[in-house]
């Protein structure tokens, strides 16, 4: 905080608070994902994927990553996030079951402690899956990306009394981090109604990363799964507190700056931002749609029906409006040398691409 001179724009708080070496919440040695909070299970879980409610899910997403891996003549899985490994493991599984095992599957991450619990979990697949810290100048491909891009820090705006301001992190007089405004000529993409206070986040770095893929991604396809909205639906006008929020013990906070390392920071994506950078630097976008609607047509219902009763209930999760089918969108990408002469799977029906 010295060193910045006293104050911290937002998206390099949440840079830290997420990803210092040893010290950010990805970066230090506590668990993260499982299904109960600590002291019920032991895992000392902050929150669940989807990937960790049911195999199902990453089954599903393989009939998807097949068709892709075909269609754009490649042999290669790029996954960013992996979390624990199950979604890899799932999807790998599925893929050899398929006769569709990739050459290679490559890992993204930058939580040490994260890869050392999939490289446990993947322990099967030791001769295909490797791991990078960054992507090379060049690869192809298919690209995955389960709740990447809502850790990616963002900046906040705030309206106040007619004005915008861009919202940073000071010390209070008793030294503690206190939220602290600057004047700035940030504006939101969209101009938003009305003269009411007003906070909201943008995406710099989202966006920056769908640009850098773009630039990278020579053959292939991207499919990025998270929760948000669409660029209209986002700045809302009675969206007035913006969608920041923390995720703790399976519960949630709007409190970032308490405990910071100790607790996961995340924001809904804007996707017609993300689509729009991704057109900018080249790329198509193939398709748009729900969670839910993307399951289907990959051949969810299909797949269920050989499941358990728990994997089934689980499933309902994935799917329910109320749940993760309608909150949690899926965006897929292509360079132009793949972009043409298939449709993915997952958007054959109830494709949504014109309301970005």
């Amino acid at each position: 905080m010295a060193q910045a001179g006293g104050w911290l724009p937002f998206d390099r708080f949440m840079a830290m608070a997420l990803y210092e070496p040893g010290l950010g919440y990805y970066a230090n040695q506590t668990p993260k994902f499982g299904h109960l909070p600590t002291g019920v299970d032991g895992q000392g879980s902050d929150f669940v994927t989807a990937p960790e409610l049911t195999p199902l899910f990453g089954q599903t997403l393989a009939a998807q990553v097949a068709q892709a891996l075909s269609a754009t003549d490649t042999d290669e899985v790029w996954e960013f996030g992996a979390g624990t490994g199950a979604l890899a493991l799932q999807v790998l599984d599925a893929l050899a079951a398929q006769g569709h095992m990739p050459r290679r599957y490559t890992i993204v991450d930058l939580s040490g402690s994260l890869r050392e619990r999939q490289q446990a979990t993947l322990a099967a697949y030791a001769g295909v899956v490797q791991w990078a810290d960054a992507l090379p100048e060049h690869f192809e491909g298919v690209v995955l990306g389960n709740e990447v891009l809502d850790a990616m820090p963002v900046q906040l705006l705030a309206r106040v009394g007619g004005a915008w301001f861009e919202r940073g992190v000071a010390l209070d007089a008793a030294g503690e981090l206190a939220w602290s405004d600057r004047s700035t000529a940030l504006r939101p993409p969209v101009e938003v109604e009305g003269e009411h206070d007003y906070l909201t986040e943008i995406h710099p770095q989202a966006e920056a990363f769908v640009k850098t893929l773009a630039d990278r991604l020579q053959r292939g396809a991207a499919f990025l799964l998270d929760y948000g909205f669409p660029e209209a639906e986002y700045y809302h006008p009675q969206r007035h507190m913006g969608t920041l929020i923390c995720h703790r013990g399976h519960r949630t906070d709007h409190h970032p700056l308490t405990d910071p390392g100790l607790k996961d920071i995340t924001a809904h994506v804007n996707f017609t931002g993300v689509a729009l950078a991704a057109q900018d630097a080249g790329m198509q976008v193939l398709g748009y749609t729900s969670q839910a609607r993307f399951l289907f047509n990959c051949g969810l219902l299909e797949l269920a029906q050989n499941a358990n009763v728990r994997d089934n209930a689980m499933m309902q999760k994935l799917v329910n409006e109320h749940e993760m089918g309608e909150l949690f969108k899926v965006l897929a990408l292509a360079p132009a040398a793949s972009a043409t002469g298939w449709e993915p799977l997952g958007f054959a029906h109830g494709d949504r691409t014109h309301r970005l």
